[in-house]
């Protein structure tokens, strides 16, 4: 049995798990490392929960196991097994470390394949990375990022060892356009994936490290209340770049790798469904940018789409994307960057706040060997 006091060493050593829960409890939430490979189906675990109430403990888990039986059982015991001969470091957990966890685990010794669970299941890990991001989120000492609409942001991230990337984490670029085919992660899957990069930052020593400058929400996800707090605080290194620039990097971003995801999942109608995507993130900020210019943007996006799917050549974009950064982005970050003023401690380019923050954070050996774009 793994005890609470070795979930930060499993955690920092990326051990393999087994998640013997439901598809649907997994889906609320569940750790960078494990795998869904259930007990109970959805449906059965909905019988076997019916069971429980009206007959009872025993007559639920006599249930189980007539579900799970025969046929069944063997192709679950095969599952389990394949797992357990790919991860023989692995460990498995159900709900609360109960019934589920402890009967797969006696069928997996019966195969000579036995893995330890983990005390108190999900739940407990759950509320381990809870508390850990209570404990380490405000201590760390962070750098902000920051920056307009297209100064290669995440680039820079990129190139720094000790760096926090917030929207790789929620699989969005925080933006109206910054959805991806990836959905989000759910609320608990988010913050279960921060805690575990905010303990590996954390043990690695009180060296600095570089954080986007977020807002709270980053798509549908909440940043927690103590890295929120632990951010408003820090000082800002802000990269500056001319808007072509910045045009250019966000066509690279948004248009070209946008479209390239889409042709990597749904060939047949990759542009069409990209299109889609297109008009609807310009239609969610309607209002703020009023209805004569959305109006006009409108009519650009549809123009530069035609030309784009007529020629292939994405560069028919820079006219609505030039317009978007300079009278919509624009003006938006430049009011919240005023309340900021007095925080920020560098600017320059890409190169120059690539290189303060490496300095700031670990010296030269901060930056990771292949260098990301201008």
């Amino acid at each position: 049995m793994i005890q609470a006091t070795d979930f930060d060493r499993m955690f920092l050593a990326a051990t393999p798990m087994l998640d013997l829960r439901a598809p649907q409890e997994y889906a609320r939430g569940a750790f960078p490392t494990a795998t869904n490979i259930p007990l109970l189906e959805d449906r059965e675990r909905h019988e076997v929960g019916l069971r429980y109430k009206q007959a009872g403990a025993e007559a639920a888990v006599e249930l189980g196991h007539r579900l799970v039986a025969g046929d069944v059982r063997a192709a679950r015991v095969a599952a389990w097994c394949a797992w357990a001969d790919a991860h023989p470091d692995g460990v498995i957990y159900c709900w609360r470390g109960g019934q589920r966890s402890a009967i797969v685990r006696a069928w997996l010794a019966a195969e000579g394949r036995a893995r330890p669970r983990i005390e108190g299941g999900y739940k407990a890990l759950r509320q381990h990375l809870l508390a850990l991001i209570d404990r380490v989120a405000p201590t760390l000492p962070l750098r902000l990022l920051g920056g307009r609409t297209g100064t290669g942001k995440t680039r820079i991230l990129e190139r720094i060892h000790r760096s926090l990337d917030l929207e790789g984490l929620a699989r969005h670029r925080g933006s109206a356009f910054g959805s991806r085919i990836t959905p989000q992660p759910p609320p608990a899957g988010f913050e279960n994936a921060l805690a575990i990069r905010l303990l590996e930052l954390a043990a690695g020593g009180e060296h600095p490290l570089v954080v986007e400058d977020e807002s709270r929400n980053i798509g549908r996800l909440s940043l927690p209340e103590p890295l929120i707090r632990n951010m408003a605080e820090a000082p800002i290194a802000l990269v500056e770049a001319p808007l072509e620039q910045r045009v250019t990097i966000t066509l690279e971003a948004y248009i070209v790798a946008g479209l390239s995801e889409r042709r990597s999942v749904c060939r047949d109608d990759a542009f069409e469904t990209f299109a889609d995507w297109l008009r609807s993130a310009l239609h969610r900020i309607r209002k703020r940018l009023g209805g004569a210019r959305h109006q006009e943007l409108v009519a650009m996006l549809e123009d530069a789409l035609a030309r784009h799917a007529a020629t292939g050549d994405a560069h028919h974009h820079r006219g609505w994307i030039t317009r978007l950064l300079a009278e919509y982005y624009d003006p938006m970050y430049d009011y919240q960057l005023r309340q900021k003023a007095h925080r920020i401690v560098f600017r320059g380019d890409t190169a120059a706040v690539t290189d303060w923050l490496a300095r700031e954070v670990e010296g030269d050996l901060a930056l990771r060997e292949r260098p990301r774009g201008p």
